[in-house]
């Protein structure tokens, strides 16, 4: 072998082991095994690896050990700003790893997820479904074919990671209530939409608690058009602010109530969900935050832990919401509140 060959062939694991002075069987270890040799060892290791530019070759490994390195991650709508955080998050924690992050969009259709998932089994070592659309039943059968994580889906047996929007729903009556609200409307979610499920509650339970009363407007996909067009449905009922299942609704009911010369919020208060949009909207939405980022790191390290001690346990993981005020609340307008008596 010529001096320029060798310059240009890739390391491998025997020249890792070299380097580093152990067998290939710790460097091996060090990629697919850590728990079987010293963390010292293994931080060498992957210094020496990353170094001399070694890269793990996965096919070889999923021969060898059955491991393809691969997880999956399915969401109902990869364009809906709430997920892109979500993805990062769980890919950055995956790559840490050394695992590749399979990507698939349900368009919020429950049979496209369970043909993804399908797909997917067999590919992948893991599966970390976001809010699914799927059944209780059929996510359990496909738990019970490969390791599964959930968000935003609360489904006993399974790992899953939840948003508790309650606390933050309460807040957002609350503030509504203090500037002088008496009645309201929430523009749902997807009637399979776990977290509508829960927001529709918190606001229900809110507005009794805070003594307001509240006009729910039927379930729909989450998207800006949706929510522009929400709004004739919305001024139908005497509510004076609204709440919506999440922001890019939020963002539609603003342009719609700009489309007739409604001023929000000096004529109209508007309140989201998930704080994905809010600073970048004018004016800025008062919006619930719900830590999407945070929910896509902790769900991939929930599946992480799964793969590497090969055991499932029912962990259930919840995160707490809170309110950011900004600038699309206001007292009620005198016009408003005339036609909203109690």
């Amino acid at each position: 072998m010529t001096e320029n060959n060798r310059r240009q062939r890739m390391p491998t694991m025997a020249d890792v082991a070299r380097a580093a002075g152990v067998s290939k069987s710790s460097v091996s270890r060090a990629f697919t095994q850590q728990g079987l040799i010293g963390a010292d060892t293994v931080v060498r290791i992957l210094q020496v690896a990353k170094d001399i530019g070694f890269v793990p070759n996965h096919t070889a490994r999923a021969l060898s050990t059955g491991r393809h390195g691969n997880v999956a991650l399915v969401v109902p709508d990869v364009a809906n700003p709430f997920f892109p955080p979500l993805i990062r998050a769980a890919q950055m924690q995956a790559d840490l790893s050394d695992f590749c992050v399979f990507l698939g969009n349900s368009d919020e259709n429950p049979r496209q997820e369970d043909k993804l998932v399908n797909r997917f089994v067999g590919k992948v070592e893991g599966l970390l479904l976001v809010a699914s659309r799927l059944t209780d039943e059929r996510i359990s059968f496909h738990a019970g074919k490969c390791p599964l994580v959930l968000i935003n889906r609360d489904v006993a047996g399974i790992p899953r990671v939840l948003i508790d929007s309650a606390v933050g729903v309460d807040q957002a009556i609350l503030h509504l209530a203090d500037l002088g609200h008496r009645r309201i409307a929430y523009v749902s979610g997807p009637q399979s939409s776990w977290a509508d499920q829960q927001r529709r509650a918190a606001v229900q339970q809110g507005a009794i608690r805070h003594g307001l009363v509240v006009n729910i407007i039927g379930g729909r996909v989450p998207s800006y058009e949706n929510g522009r067009s929400a709004v004739s449905e919305i001024l139908a009922t005497p509510a004076t602010a609204v709440i919506a299942f999440d922001d890019l609704i939020a963002q539609g009911i603003m342009t719609g109530l700009a489309d007739i010369g409604i001023s929000v919020p000096a004529d109209f208060s508007v309140v989201g969900c998930d704080d994905v949009l809010g600073a970048a909207t004018y004016p800025a939405l008062t919006t619930v935050s719900t830590r999407s980022g945070e929910a896509g790191l902790a769900a991939m390290s929930l599946l992480l832990d799964m793969l590497a001690s090969r055991t499932a346990r029912d962990a259930r993981l919840s995160l707490d919401t809170h309110l950011v005020r900004r600038a699309t609340t206001a007292p009620p307008s005198a016009q408003r509140s005339a036609i909203s008596p109690i």
